[in-house]
């Protein structure tokens, strides 16, 4: 399932043209994070009421796609064992970055297939220096944000956080009037007013292995390409040289 924006319909036409249109959850506006996420969530209800859902955000990218793959594969299980809780991938920091979110994980558990797991302590929203060196010297991880559960962990904890807006989408569906819906509803960021509030449902896995990296801008795309030594036509037309690659 996609979930867009109308907005930037010229940008996802060609890249979704081959997907079914019920896969598709366009909306009207950009409400953040958390609206969209309950859209969603609220949709795969509909359809498949004991469905794992696993929620990726389309700006990152993956050095070891085999190695993320198997990532993912650990969190479906442990939704499965874990159903009223929703799963978290953190990736170990590679630096004390300022302008990520970080998970400062609890004590440490061994799932049923001895998958290494920890609850949530605290979310930290780009933190300063210090704060970022203090939880990469102790297990801090980097919040990918890609967030994995059963459908009803999802919804008891949207209910549980910003119930106002889960009704609002809930009525807009069964009248099949999403702009309404979208004018009235308020902004909602899930990692800030969703997932913070409850820390104690959250359980967080480590992506070890999988190089991940946040597109969230052009120095960090550039960066990506560097450190991977990939180089798309368009790198040398906006100033990049070769030599930055070897």
């Amino acid at each position: 399932m996609f979930v867009v924006t109308k907005a930037h319909e010229e940008f996802y036409n060609d890249e979704l043209s081959d997907a079914p249109g019920s896969n598709l959850v366009v909306q009207p506006a950009n409400r953040g994070t958390g609206v969209a996420i309950a859209t969603a969530v609220l949709q795969i209800l509909q359809h498949d009421p004991d469905a794992i859902v696993a929620f990726f955000p389309s700006d990152h990218y993956f050095a070891d796609d085999e190695g993320f793959q198997a990532t993912v594969g650990w969190a479906i299980t442990l939704a499965t064992q874990r159903p009223e809780s929703l799963i978290l991938v953190g990736a170990p920091p590679r630096w004390p970055e300022v302008e990520y979110g970080w998970i400062e994980p609890g004590p440490e558990s061994i799932g049923a297939d001895g998958i290494s797991v920890r609850r949530v302590a605290r979310f930290w929203e780009k933190p300063p220096l210090g704060t970022a060196v203090r939880l990469m010297r102790g297990g801090g991880l980097w919040n990918t944000f890609i967030t994995i559960g059963h459908s009803h962990a999802f919804l008891d904890l949207l209910m549980s956080t910003i119930p106002p807006v889960v009704s609002e989408i809930a009525a807009a569906h069964a009248r099949r009037d999403m702009d309404r819906a979208y004018r009235d509803v308020e902004r909602i960021d899930f990692s800030t007013h969703v997932l913070s509030r409850h820390a104690e449902r959250l359980l967080v896995i480590s992506d070890g292995s999988s190089g991940w990296t946040d597109l969230g801008n052009e120095n960090r795309v550039i960066g990506m390409l560097v450190e991977n030594q990939i180089e798309p036509p368009w790198l040398q037309e906006i100033g990049q040289e070769t030599p930055l690659l070897n």
